[in-house]
Formats: structure tokens, C-alpha cells, sequence
């Protein structure tokens, strides 16, 4: 599958060393990478439809020192989708309250019919990016409802609500930032690890470092803020476990064989 690599941070921190040890997993995820730094109230993406290992933009990229207080990171292993710009995560979309909402994905969807009408909407072919789509609609239709009411909790419940619901049959290990929220959720057993430290929190598919780090909770949404958890969703039952079978019927349906 893919690979995630989040940060959470109360100031900026040096992180081109740590985006390095994460870009070298690229050798089993060769299908894309990208980043979105998450600084000041402004979103910045770099991504390409390419092996990050073989990016000259990005090795010069990473010979300069990078910082950042907020970012997320992907490298891509396709299972839907064709290898392009489109199909590279991270993905990006504003809501109608003029907040810009930002997602990686680690995972796959096979039964969620609340994200087939998007497939229509979407500028690529991934479930990733149908999740995004969906979350922001939601967004849309609580704020257009209840203008005076919709406040941060109410904001946090509903992506809450959400996710419980994707991860339903599905492997939904998602990193999603709403301009002041940095949300994570995984459902698959050893599949999301966390390194803490007195001021920022890394995120990460696979340990990068020696010391440090612990499974991130599994089966319930966790918020942070500048480096710090301030929220915990509903602690639900809906485990993934990888099913080999299952993958098969799915890529013979996409491929229409």
C-alpha cells in the first residue's frame, strides 16, 4: 500500500532529514510522492506522479534545510488509479465557510455507496480523493444548515461521525488537516506508529528512527493542535485486516476483466 508521514508541531521544526529517511521507503511505493506544508494559514503542495527516489526536483528539495510546524508526506503504492498528477496525494479542496481542507491516504475502500457520486466530481480515479470530496460535502451541508451553531465541535463530532462510518469494511489509516486541525486515524493492526516529544508529535507508517515510538491508538479518530492531542473520537470495532482474496475480485472489477 502507501506509506504517511505527518507532523504536528507547536513551532517550526528542522524536518529534511526526517522527510529523507521517509522518502527512502519509495523503493516499495513507487507510484508518486508528495508533501503539503500547513504553515501561517497557507497550503503548500509539491507532488509528483514518480518514484521519490528518482525526483531530481525533490532530492534538491532535500539538500536544503526544510522547516515547518504542520506538513503531511506520501509516497504512493497504486491499487486505484492510474499512475498521474491527479492520482498523487496529497489532495486539496475548500469548503463553502472558505476553509481548505488537505488529506493522505493509506488504505483502500470497497463498499462505502455514500462515495460513488463522486466518482463523477473527482479530477482522478482514487477512492482517496472520493473521501476527501465526501468529507467536504458534509462539511458543506452541516454549515449551510446551521450557520450560527457550527463551531469547532461540532466540526470535530462530524468528522468523527465520519470516519467511524468509512472504516466500515474499509482500510481507512487517513491524515486530514482542516486549516487548524490535524486529524489521524488508522484501523489496521501495526500500521500507523507515533514519536511525541514536549512540543511536536511525528506521525509515520513505519518507524523512521531507532528510539521513540509507539502504535498510534487504533479504531478512534485523534486530533492535535500545535504539537498537542486535543481531541478523541468514538472508540469503534471496525478493525481492517487484509484479506488477499478480497484485494483480487477488487482489482479484476476495477480493471473490468
Amino acid at each position: 500500500m502507501c506509506e504517511l508521514l505527518g507532523i504536528s508541531a507547536k513551532n517550526r521544526i528542522r524536518v529534511d532529514e526526517i522527510l529523507k529517511c521517509f522518502f527512502k521507503h519509495s523503493v516499495e511505493q513507487p507510484d508518486g510522492w508528495g508533501m503539503a506544508f500547513l504553515d501561517d494559514g497557507s497550503v503548500s503542495i509539491e507532488k509528483e506522479p514518480k518514484k521519490a527516489g528518482e525526483s531530481a526536483y525533490l532530492k534538491s528539495r532535500l539538500d536544503s534545510r526544510i522547516y515547518t510546524s504542520r506538513m503531511m508526506a506520501h509516497i504512493r503504492k497504486a491499487t486505484m488509479g492510474d499512475v498521474n498528477f491527479d492520482n498523487t496525494h496529497p489532495f486539496i479542496e475548500r469548503d463553502e465557510s472558505g476553509r481548505t481542507w488537505v488529506l493522505v491516504h493509506n488504505g483502500t475502500v470497497f463498499d462505502a455507496p455514500g462515495l460513488s457520486p463522486y466518482q463523477y466530481r473527482q479530477k482522478g480515479g482514487t477512492d482517496s480523493e472520493r473521501i476527501l470530496l465526501y468529507i467536504v460535502d458534509q462539511v458543506n451541508k452541516r454549515f449551510l444548515c446551521d450557520l450560527n451553531s457550527f463551531d469547532v465541535n461540532e466540526r470535530l463530532q462530524l468528522i468523527d461521525e465520519i470516519v467511524v462510518r468509512l472504516s466500515d469494511g474499509n482500510k481507512i489509516n487517513i491524515m486530514l488537516y482542516d486549516g487548524e486541525y490535524f486529524y489521524v486515524h488508522k484501523n489496521e493492526e501495526g500500521s500507523l506508529y507515533r514519536r511525541e516529544r514536549a512540543d511536536y508529535v511525528l506521525f509515520s507508517t513505519r518507524p523512521l528512527t531507532d528510539d521513540g515510538w509507539e502504535e498510534v491508538e487504533q479504531n478512534r479518530l485523534l486530533v492535535y493542535k500545535d504539537g498537542k492531542r486535543v481531541y478523541a473520537g468514538t472508540k469503534h470495532e471496525n478493525t481492517y485486516v487484509f484479506d488477499e482474496e478480497h484485494m483480487k475480485l477488487m482489482y479484476l472489477n476495477y480493471s473490468g476483466l
